[in-house]
């Protein structure tokens, strides 16, 4: 394959490179050896990886070349895993540099993209302990978003996202525990699904930040998330949280059309005083109009989710977990300050408070899912407004910026809350070109149903072909 036609294979996605790996018109090693090369010429600027895998990379591609054709579905696919995930001989380091002994085994999710076939070729940056919607630290410096350097790509999964925007990975592993999966997906004008609580085993972790994480692909096309997470779905003896079964395996779902559906359309924020941007608020809107023209019945529907109650419970829940993060690593005192004052805020909140913060789920989970009742679908920004830059809230306390990141974020804590599966779906790009996106949040255990709508929305305007217009500055 000519150079020119290995560049373009590199952002042509997961399902591409699969096939054009098993069809022979290129070899695991060459295109696991076309990403080290972008790496290695991009990501000094970018700050994707914390660490890339070169030689273990371009080993396990030779060794899939020499066991010969297969029907193995990731077959030599370069996909990036994000630092909070483990890997064995790794400590798994969550963004900072408190922990130092290395993982006997691979978690559930590397092991299952190995046995796919996929080639593990580093893993990615986040923010200390994922506290955060931008992927900064005061030790490792920024990452910086693909379509433009003075941007993030969000956080806290900011380095999974950046280095499939810039095609160093074919797809990335992320996690979410309030939107940090969505919130760089969405920065990066990539397709990132949250999936059901429980659907990808967290193994070996039973659950995370009590419950409100989950994992899953960041990748270019609805169809390539698809088929990685049919790879990684499925439980792990020891999980705190098994899903449903869904009707169909993911791929499929993406392939099938999704027929005339009931959605909801909300601008309403999670709490009272949050504006939204003109230009987030168009994107929602032009989303609807499409989804209309697209034969749904789309109806205009704001439940009412300024319960301060909730929001409140969130936050102390928030801070708390952030306390029991940092408390929990092998070194606490290597933590950056901003991560110390934060877990110092949750170390102040009351044991009978942090009980009851943490004790409201099914009833809010009751709550939130009355919606579903009326509707399939439930249409919502993403973020409140455009990518924020690289640094813009430093010099902010830790109560401040906080303030700023949950009005930022506060159309997905909810989801994490509540379990529900919810998508970031590319909508377009701001007047200065950077990528705007909605939120479609669906029933419990209903991936299904929102890969199809993602999957048609993707089909009305594709997004996948734009090549980020920044990584000439990156290099």
């Amino acid at each position: 394959m000519e150079p020119s036609e290995l560049s373009e294979l590199c952002f042509a996605g997961v399902a591409a490179q699969a096939r054009a790996v098993r069809s022979g018109q290129v070899s695991a090693r060459e295109l696991v050896a076309e990403h080290l090369r972008r790496i290695e010429r991009i990501d000094p600027g970018l700050n994707a990886f914390r660490l890339v895998f070169a030689d273990q990379a371009l080993e396990e591609a030779a060794r899939l070349d020499a066991r010969g054709s297969g029907d193995l579905p990731l077959r030599g696919v370069p996909i990036a895993v994000k630092e909070d995930i483990a890997i064995a001989g790794l400590p798994t380091t969550k963004g900072t540099n408190a922990a130092r002994t290395p993982q006997p085994a691979d978690s559930a999710i590397v092991a299952r993209l190995r046995a796919a076939g996929a080639v593990v070729i580093g893993r990615t940056r986040m923010p200390e302990l994922g506290l955060w919607p931008h992927t900064e630290s005061s030790w490792a410096g920024p990452t910086r978003n693909p379509w433009s350097p003075t941007h993030s790509p969000g956080g806290s999964s900011g380095g999974s996202a950046a280095a499939v925007a810039a095609g160093l990975a074919a797809a990335a592993i992320g996690t979410d525990g309030a939107g940090s999966i969505r919130i760089p997906s969405a920065v990066t004008g990539l397709f990132g699904l949250k999936p059901q609580r429980g659907r990808v085993s967290l193994s070996p972790e039973p659950q995370m930040l009590g419950g409100l994480v989950v994992a899953g692909p960041i990748t270019r096309t609805v169809q390539d998330w698809a088929l990685v997470a049919d790879q990684i779905r499925g439980a792990a003896p020891g999980d705190a949280h098994v899903a449903h079964p869904p009707r169909t395996s993911f791929t499929q779902a993406a392939r099938t059309d999704p027929g005339r559906l009931r959605i909801g359309v909300s601008l309403r924020p999670w709490g009272p005083g949050i504006t939204i941007d003109g230009e987030v608020r168009d994107a929602v809107q032009d989303t609807a109009a499409l989804l209309t023209d697209l034969g749904h019945d789309v109806v205009r529907l704001d439940p009412p989710m300024r319960d301060v109650t909730a929001s409140t419970r969130f936050a102390v829940r928030y801070l708390h977990n952030a306390h029991l993060a940092r408390t929990g690593m092998e070194f606490p005192d290597l933590v950056e300050p901003r991560t110390r004052a934060v877990g110092e805020l949750g170390r102040r909140v009351p044991r009978g408070v942090a009980r009851w913060a943490c004790g409201g789920d099914a009833d809010l989970t009751a709550y939130a899912n009355r919606i579903f009742t009326s509707v399939d679908v439930l249409l919502t920004p993403a973020l409140t407004r455009p990518p924020i830059r690289v640094g813009e809230w430093d010099g902010r306390g830790a109560f401040t910026a906080l303030l700023a990141a949950s009005h930022y974020t506060t159309f997905l804590p909810l989801w994490n809350i509540t379990g529900n599966p919810a998508a970031s779906v590319p909508a377009g790009r701001t007047s200065q070109g950077l990528p705007l996106a909605v939120q479609l949040v669906g029933r419990q255990h209903d991936e299904c149903t929102l890969l199809s709508v993602s999957a048609q929305l993707e089909r009305a305007r594709p997004w996948a072909d734009r090549i980020p217009s920044g990584l000439d500055h990156a290099n």
